[in-house]
Parts: structure tokens; C-alpha cells; sequence
């Protein structure tokens, strides 16, 4: 694989996956990649929804304890977008398979004999079905959920009314563009041009999203619907989640300590659904991606995180 200097620069590497053309034509999705020399584990993480990899704080923690960092951009998203392609759009979650497979056989031909899966938002979802069906296969020693999509920010009345019509659409008119647009203040409440403390790409994270589509909103509520039938991830899971959510279309300086894109207490309910061996753990002070919360909730992120892969993710064979 041809792995070349990232957009994030040294010691930052992406190389481009090819995967099969879809109905808009030719698709790939991007590999990134921080390698720890002789590392015997690695991480994989996944992105959210109108997202892309960025967190260098995140990979700094990831090395600094011996892991080599990968992450993908997943098809249609961030490095990945080309000009063709509807942003984000897929029919299927199980459609992302592909550059899954082919990232984790990359990561163990890098020669890492151990793998923990990081997925957050949207990419906390995908992980969770992919690591569910890939289940008895050794894949993965470790899932690390940070917020993840497992239920719509709506009322449990309102999501089992509106399935039906989301359903039916995506089927008729995957592309149809729905009128749900993010609320912009999520994203300014994190780049340090507007209220937040971080730097990012506006047009690979837009302050006011991409288009949903129908497709895309019927493909997340199949994978909803699973997640509520209960999945069997085989390894152990960490499932962390804010304390608090916030709600609004309007700016409050709440939103640098709650989740203001789904809630929190949802997320915690269905943690038992993934699998026999989940830990949850709620942050006080979290934003909805917890590892660009404040630094005290940051930091207490990752002392959980540290504190359970010592717990239970084996150590890698010698």
C-alpha cells in the first residue's frame, strides 16, 4: 500500500483504499496512519457524521501508551469526498465493510498481532455492527465507543412513528435530500475560530453539515433497530457517554459540557444491547465527541480508558 505524508503532516501517513465503483461512480476511502516502532497493538478509529480523522490529541494518548494510530476516512467522507459523490451518502452501513477489512489487514501485515476498534458518533454505530457480525473471529480485542449513534436525539414515539415513511423513501429516493439540517453551533463550540479550542477543515467538517439523505437516515434506523434486538459483540466494549445532553438551535456555553448532538442517557440505556462484556462510563462535563471536551473531562476520558484496557483487553502475544 502506498502510504505517503497526510495532510496532518509528519509523522502523519495516508494512503488511498480502492473499493468497488458504486451508482455514482469510482469510491475510495483513506487509511491514515501513526506508527510506533515494533508495536505489537494498534487502534483503529472511526469517524463521526459530517467528520473526518483530526484528533491528533487522541493518537498522542494512543502512542504515548504503545499503540501504533490508524484511522480511516470513510468513503464520501472528508479526505475521501471526491467531486461526484453526494457527501456521506450510502444505502448500507454494511456497505463500510470494505474499507474495514482492508484497513485491519493492512494494520496486521504492519505486523500488530493485537487491534482496538475506537469509534465515535456515527462511526461508534458502524463499528459496533461490523464488530457484531466479524463476532468469532478474532478480529478485534477491544471496542472503544465514544458517543455513539445508537438511537435518534427524538422521542421513542416519534422514531417508531417515523421509520415507516424514512423506510419507504429510502427505498424510492435514497437521495432525496431531507430537511435536517446540524445545528452549526456544535461544530463552533469546537474550532478555535469561533468558541472552541481546536483547528479543523470547515469543508471536510462544515459548521452546518452536508445534506441527509433518505438512504442514509434509512440505513442508520436498520442499524438502530438492530442495536435495540441486542448485537453479540464478543470482546470486551467500552461505552462512554456524557452525563448530560443539551438540545437547542440556539447558542448556549452549555454545549462545552454536554452532548448537544444526541442524548446521553439514550446512549447509556442501550450499552447492555452491544454484547455480554460492556463497560459504561458517564463524563461529567463531556461534549458530544468527549476526547475535545474541556481538559478535565478530557483527562478523565482518558484515565478511563487507560484504567479498563489494563482491565481487560489482553495484552498482545509475545
Amino acid at each position: 500500500m502506498d502510504f505517503r505524508e497526510d495532510i496532518l503532516g509528519a509523522p502523519y501517513e495516508a494512503a488511498e483504499l480502492a473499493l468497488a465503483p458504486d451508482e455514482e461512480g469510482p469510491v475510495g476511502a483513506t487509511l491514515v496512519r501513526r506508527l510506533f516502532p515494533g508495536a505489537a497493538k494498534a487502534v483503529l478509529y472511526l469517524h463521526g457524521y459530517t467528520d473526518y480523522f483530526f484528533q491528533t490529541n487522541l493518537a498522542d494518548h494512543f502512542v504515548a501508551a504503545g499503540f501504533s494510530f490508524y484511522a480511516l476516512d470513510l468513503r464520501k467522507y472528508g479526505r475521501s469526498l471526491r467531486p461526484h459523490q453526494s457527501p456521506n451518502f450510502v444505502r448500507d452501513l454494511a456497505a463500510y465493510d470494505e474499507e474495514l477489512e482492508q484497513a485491519v489487514r493492512t494494520i496486521r501485515a504492519d505486523g500488530h498481532t493485537q487491534l482496538l476498534l475506537n469509534g465515535h458518533s456515527t462511526g461508534g454505530l458502524v463499528a459496533a455492527l461490523w464488530a457484531s457480525r466479524r463476532s468469532g473471529q478474532g478480529l478485534v480485542d477491544g471496542l472503544f465507543l465514544n458517543s455513539p449513534f445508537l438511537s435518534m436525539p427524538t422521542s421513542p414515539a416519534m422514531r417508531t412513528l417515523g421509520a415507516p415513511a424514512v423506510g419507504a423513501l429510502g427505498r424510492l429516493a435514497a437521495t432525496r435530500k431531507l430537511p435536517a439540517p446540524l445545528n452549526p453551533h456544535y461544530v463552533h463550540s469546537l474550532h478555535r475560530d469561533h468558541r472552541g479550542e481546536w483547528d479543523f477543515d470547515l469543508a471536510f467538517k462544515p459548521a452546518e453539515g452536508f445534506p441527509m439523505y433518505a438512504g442514509w437516515l434509512a440505513a442508520i434506523q436498520r442499524g438502530h433497530r438492530e442495536v435495540r434486538r441486542g448485537l453479540r459483540i464478543d470482546c470486551p466494549v467500552l461505552l462512554m457517554a456524557s452525563t448530560a445532553s443539551i438540545i437547542t438551535s440556539k447558542w448556549d456555553p452549555a454545549m462545552h459540557q454536554r452532548d448537544a448532538v444526541l442524548r446521553a442517557d439514550d446512549i447509556a440505556a442501550l450499552a447492555p444491547r452491544l454484547g455480554r462484556h460492556v463497560t459504561t462510563v458517564r463524563i461529567e462535563g463531556g461534549m458530544h465527541d468527549l476526547v475535545l471536551s474541556g481538559e478535565r473531562a478530557r483527562a478523565q476520558v482518558f484515565a478511563e480508558l487507560d484504567r479498563w484496557i489494563g482491565a481487560y483487553v489482553p495484552a498482545p502475544a509475545a
